[in-house]
């Protein structure tokens, strides 16, 4: 398996020993649970934007709609300075 060397400060690897000790785990196991559960969440945060543009995209007449002043100038239109 593939490895990773981080480096940590001496305050921030002294915090992770007494986390790991007081959950009864490694370090190695400490960290490697929360790089994965921070993998986790940005997958599942990217799902979520996608399913929202997914919605906005299959409902844009109906925002338009409802937001008209939201909407973009049509070409042509808009202020002159």
């Amino acid at each position: 398996m593939p490895a990773l060397n981080v480096e940590f400060s001496d305050r921030e690897l002294e915090d992770l020993r007494q986390i790991a000790k007081e959950r009864g785990t490694s370090m190695k196991a400490l960290v490697r649970e929360a790089a994965a559960a921070d993998i986790a969440r940005h997958r599942a945060l990217q799902e979520g934007a996608e399913a929202f543009r997914r919605f906005f995209a299959s409902h844009a007449d109906e925002f338009a709609e409802a937001f008209p002043d939201d909407e973009p100038a049509a070409k042509g239109e808009g202020r002159v300075a």
